[in-house]
């Protein structure tokens, strides 16, 4: 590698970002939350850089980081209803999901690999990762295949003598539904267990979302903690989020904090020991410019959108709004009942040759056998309002080009893997026993090719196809081929 200068070094990244999805403009429903106000993309900008060298591991040597930390928290706590609830600020969703199941494990005073929780099936996979990293068991339970909501009563009967920690979602990402969090708070209480409200998909919307809503918060007895993501309907860049405590000495229980090594005193309130604090500074510049009112603005902005998309829907035949969504997003299924049902995924996919990605999300069967449909994800933004009759239109000229089209089926290959594994012929442990070599091999003669050029477009791969085929084949196989593949993808 030979040095380059800087403008060059520039350019070219822009020439490779020129190739990713537009993260501005309204036209990715997932992933990416446009808040349409260019001055936060520059103020979160300007933050970050104050704070580029800051290293967050030692707020007693950057005390802005703790000045930042302090308001924050304020902040989400005042939005979440919780006056003396305390908390910290996390990476994202995932590290606040797997601290908040640390801390009620630690707080119980299980030791390490022991104990349960109990979670419905629509709630975030950030759970299963906490599960596996902390050794303990994720106990999922059916939704109601119509509401997309859990039962209290499901939930009390998946309660064993090893559970440590309820979980709910405000909303679920899937569907958007809003689990019954006040009776499961009740549950909570009577069992005597800790209640953890999973709201880092929509808790920045929820909370100024102009409908009346059933109270999910910290104003619902039994609910223990909450998370929330900064950068998500905060609006901030990648990398905040908070889990908050209703009780000092749970959130205690989520610090790693030793004395007993030659070095300096570790003390971490999050699972990162030296940490960036441009997530943090971003989020907070952005906090502080909106304020309430203007957080109030941009969810009327959504709520809005989120309206007329769903009204949208509902005029096309073929297509339906599955589930009782509640706030930003919500997920659609083919209408059964409809005379020429259409598949979701066809239909993402014609929307996306009109310029709007939408998300594909596979059939899923519950443990008691019943089926969440394969449904197409979308997340509504501020932005969204602005594009709504380009998208509108755009939603209902897909559903013509795919109404009659038949399920997208798996590449022959992984039929073929699919139909060895049915017969017996093939095992999933032969599977998952295979070299990495050997998957990917399998996954290039699928025409899955890992090693195309990530900053092209030109071989886009076939989403419906690969929806398909995980819908085919059991579950740790495909997690295992979109590991290799992903491993490769970001490998020279």
């Amino acid at each position: 590698m030979t040095s380059r200068t800087p403008d060059d070094v520039l350019a070219e990244l822009a020439r490779r970002r020129a190739t990713d999805a537009p993260t501005h403009g309204g036209h990715v429903l997932s992933y990416v939350y446009d808040s349409g106000l260019a001055e936060l993309d520059a103020l979160a900008a300007q933050a970050a850089a104050l704070v580029q060298p800051v290293n967050g591991l030692d707020p007693t040597v950057f005390g802005s980081v703790a000045a930042l930390e302090r308001d924050l928290i304020s902040f989400a706590r005042t939005a979440f209803h919780g006056p003396s609830a305390v908390g910290s600020v996390t990476s994202g969703g995932t590290e606040s999901c797997i601290l908040a199941v640390k801390a009620a494990r630690d707080h119980a005073g299980l030791p390490p690999g022991t104990g349960s929780i109990v979670l419905p099936s629509t709630a975030h996979a950030a759970f299963d990762k906490a599960a596996r990293l902390l050794g303990i068991r994720a106990i999922r339970v059916p939704v109601d295949p119509v509401t997309t909501r859990v039962t209290p009563a499901a939930m009390s009967a998946a309660i064993d003598d090893d559970t440590f920690l309820l979980v709910a979602s405000a909303p679920n990402y899937p569907t958007g539904a809003l689990d019954p969090i006040a009776e499961l708070g009740e549950l909570a209480l009577g069992r005597g267990l800790p209640l953890h409200v999973d709201a880092c998909l929509g808790g920045f919307a929820l909370a100024w979302w102009p409908e009346a809503l059933p109270a999910w918060d910290f104003r619902v007895p039994g609910v223990s903690s909450i998370s929330a993501d900064l950068h998500k309907y905060g609006y901030a860049p990648k990398g905040a989020s908070v889990i908050l405590h209703a009780d000092r000495d749970r959130h205690r229980a989520g610090f790693f904090a030793t004395t007993d090594w030659p070095g300096y005193p570790v003390v971490n309130p999050t699972l990162l020991g030296s940490r960036s604090a441009a997530g943090l500074a971003a989020a907070w510049a952005i906090a502080e410019y909106l304020g309430p009112d203007g957080f109030a603005g941009l969810v009327a902005r959504i709520a809005t959108a989120v309206t007329a998309l769903r009204a949208a829907v509902g005029e096309i035949d073929g297509l339906r709004v599955t589930g009782e969504p509640a706030g930003p997003v919500f997920a659609v299924v083919a209408d059964e009942a409809a005379a020429a049902p259409i598949d979701p995924h066809r239909w993402a996919a014609a929307v996306a040759e009109r310029g709007f990605t939408l998300q594909a999300q596979p059939r899923y069967t519950q443990a008691d056998g019943t089926v969440l449909p394969a449904s197409t994800h979308l997340t509504v933004t501020p932005v969204t309002a602005r594009v709504l009759p380009e998208l509108v239109t755009a939603l209902r000229e897909a559903a013509d080009d795919a109404r009659g089209l038949p399920p997208a089926t798996p590449p022959e290959a992984l039929a073929a893997l699919s139909g060895a594994l049915a017969s017996g012929a093939v095992s999933v442990d032969d599977v998952l026993g295979l070299s990495s070599a050997a998957v990917e091999s399998a996954l290039v003669g699928a025409g899955i090719d890992p090693h195309t050029d990530p900053s092209s477009t030109a071989d886009a791969l076939d989403t419906p196809a690969i929806i398909a085929a995980i819908e085919s084949l059991p579950r740790p196989v495909t997690a295992r081929m979109l590991t290799e593949f992903l491993a490769a993808y970001g490998n020279p």
